[in-house]
């Protein structure tokens, strides 16, 4: 895919293309993390944190002018054996353990829920089975707090599902002790009237690693904010997405990894593609290395694929460096239409252009769904690629 042409944010090409991308922004939020609504002012729309927002669409989750109702979402666990779940208050120690929020909304979040649900998964404890969490909406409006703790040296696969119809606030924390492996798999497939804003926070152990694979498809506006910091040396982390942003939809995927222990590494790899009038998809990468942080290794990376006329991109990647002492360090961003050479090459040896069109595609996410690791979600988004794509041509 060919790097696209920058262009000034606002601003649209000629083919009704909107791309930005921009290495001037401050990994730092305007005002610290708090569990406390009062200290984040109500957004306006101009802070740097909330500038592509749709926040008249956000059904009062900005503002506090929305209230849990009876029917916001169901949640349901399905956890192996020796697996503990459990309903906590907010006075519990896990609850708040991997980052406060960042934002009003995540701070309304943790100050309305009414209990947390906790999933622990004892030392030494390998899964051979996936942890699965079924968030199903059912029309209301929800808060919620959801803990995954790994004892020390456990392994696990966590794939959290959300589908139907909710406005939903939440906090999930995914607490790594040492030597622990998480994977976790985070499916936003909501019904089209749906919205969702939360923070996901993973605290990684000394030797730890953290995988995480965020796929969005549904929803009106979904609006994720994952980040990672470590508690000891050795720590890794990997956070990969993909998303398919159809007309009218807005999917907004801001990312913070906090390099803040000495020879931790991390990769990021989001890849989004884009159809239809007022698609909207913002990826913002930061990354902080702090001044202790050496032998750091990090890359993020972020790769657009843009289907027809007037869908827009926002492409943020930022790189905070405070000490020289690094193994690596760097970052990308690209946004273009779809390539007209591939779909040349394959058409010339009888591949028809509507099959050549869904195989380009495909591979395009290809590398990302091979990172899931759990066999019936990849057939299923397999297929949801499928079905966006005969909708582009239909």
């Amino acid at each position: 895919m060919a790097e696209a042409q920058t262009i000034p944010v606002g601003s649209t090409t000629s083919g009704q293309i909107a791309v930005a991308a921009e290495s001037t922004v401050a990994t730092r939020m305007s005002a610290p993390p708090s569990f406390d609504v009062a200290d984040f002012p109500v957004p306006h729309g101009r802070e740097e944190e909330w500038r592509f927002t749709p926040l008249e669409r956000l059904r009062g989750l900005h503002d506090g002018s929305a209230v849990a109702t009876g029917d916001g979402v169901r949640v349901d666990v399905e956890a192996p054996e020796g697996v503990t779940v459990e309903a906590v208050g907010r006075d519990d120690a896990r609850v708040g353990r991997a980052g406060a929020p960042v934002d009003r909304v995540a701070a309304q979040a943790y100050s309305a829920f009414e209990k947390a649900s906790v999933v622990t998964v004892p030392k030494e404890t390998v899964l051979t089975e996936p942890i699965r969490i079924a968030v199903r909406g059912e029309g209301g409006t929800a808060f919620g707090q959801q803990v995954i703790e790994l004892g020390a040296f456990a392994e696990a696969v966590v794939v959290i599902d959300h589908t139907g119809d909710a406005v939903l606030a939440a906090n999930v924390d995914y607490i790594l002790g040492d030597g622990a492996k998480l994977t976790v798999v985070s499916v936003q497939d909501w019904d089209d009237k749906a919205v969702h804003v939360a923070q996901h926070n993973a605290l990684v152990g000394r030797d730890a690693s953290f995988k995480s694979v965020v796929v969005t498809f549904g929803g009106d506006v979904v609006r994720l904010h994952p980040r990672v910091s470590y508690t000891g040396p050795g720590g890794e982390a990997e956070l990969y997405g993909l998303y398919f942003t159809d007309a009218g939809q807005h999917q907004e995927h801001r990312l913070l990894v906090t390099h803040n222990t000495p020879h931790c590494k991390s990769n990021v790899a989001y890849k989004g593609a884009l159809q239809g009038d007022e698609a909207h998809a913002v990826w913002i990468g930061d990354v902080l290395i702090e001044a202790k942080a050496e032998g750091t290794d990090t890359y993020e990376m972020n790769r657009n694929l843009v289907l027809t006329d007037g869908a827009r991109v926002d492409s943020v990647p930022n790189l905070e460096i405070e000490t020289g002492e690094i193994v690596g360090a760097g970052h990308a961003s690209a946004t273009g239409r779809f390539d007209d050479e591939q779909l040349f090459y394959l058409m010339a040896r009888g591949i028809p252009e509507r099959d050549a069109r869904r195989l380009v595609v495909r591979g395009f996410f290809a590398e990302l769904v091979q990172q899931i690791g759990v066999a019936d979600i990849e057939e299923r988004l397999l297929a949801k690629i499928e079905e966006e794509l005969e909708a582009s041509v239909a």
